[in-house]
């Protein structure tokens, strides 16, 4: 089944009806806010990714805001244009999750690990940008958020990114993808987004076992 399959099937699922949308102001003003900031920065290229997206030898002297901005600057417009799909389109199926605080930390820390993971572990990778090892991790999280709440589907969805997932690490990456965005796709960015997602999960459950709830 290929993405555009599997986008349909999501879009019919989730987001058929357009009133039920997450439009109040908590669910999409986190969204709205780091799609913005793309595409800010993207309107100073080539000299944001020069100075922002991750490059290890600029870290290794100190530039070490790098860690979070490389997330936020693209190789080339389908980079940046895919991405704020992703957004758009996670936003469409978990934005009823979303709050602006929660939406916002969650992209951060996310956003930190998928950096910190490269920089770590993937020795091979001297340069990093773009946003979608972040949306990898935000999308297992809203999965799991599904399948808390008894939706069914967030069982094919957990399943899905993690197939795909590991497709890539066995195969790589779509050579499509790769030609849209003018680079090679950094995939193990993906594995570290969605690892970090893990992280998210394992924070709300230990937040929902051990610590009490507002009544």
């Amino acid at each position: 089944m290929d993405l555009v399959k599997v986008f349909t099937i999501i879009y019919k699922y989730y987001v058929g009806n357009l009133l039920n949308l997450p439009i109040k102001f908590q669910q999409i003003t986190g969204p709205i806010f780091i799609a913005l900031l793309c595409c800010l920065l993207w309107l100073f290229e080539p000299t944001t990714s020069a100075y922002l997206a991750l490059q290890r030898e600029m870290v290794l002297n100190g530039d070490w805001w790098q860690f979070l901005s490389a997330n936020f600057v693209h190789t080339n417009s389908n980079h940046l244009l895919l991405n704020i799909a992703g957004i758009g389109l996670l936003w469409a199926i978990h934005g009823q999750y979303y709050t602006l605080k929660n939406y916002l930390l969650s992209t951060l820390l996310l956003s930190l690990f998928v950096t910190f993971g490269i920089f770590l572990y993937s020795p091979n990778l001297d340069w990093y940008a773009g946003l979608s090892g972040t949306l990898h991790g935000i999308f297992v999280y809203g999965a799991y958020l599904d399948i808390r709440h008894k939706v069914k589907f967030g069982w094919i969805l957990m399943l899905g990114v993690w197939a795909k997932i590991i497709n890539e690490q066995l195969f790589g990456a779509d050579q499509m993808i790769t030609e849209l965005i003018a680079a090679n796709v950094a995939v193990d960015a993906h594995l570290y987004g969605a690892v970090g997602g893990l992280g998210c999960i394992l924070v709300y459950w230990i937040k929902n076992k051990y610590l009490p709830q507002n009544t």
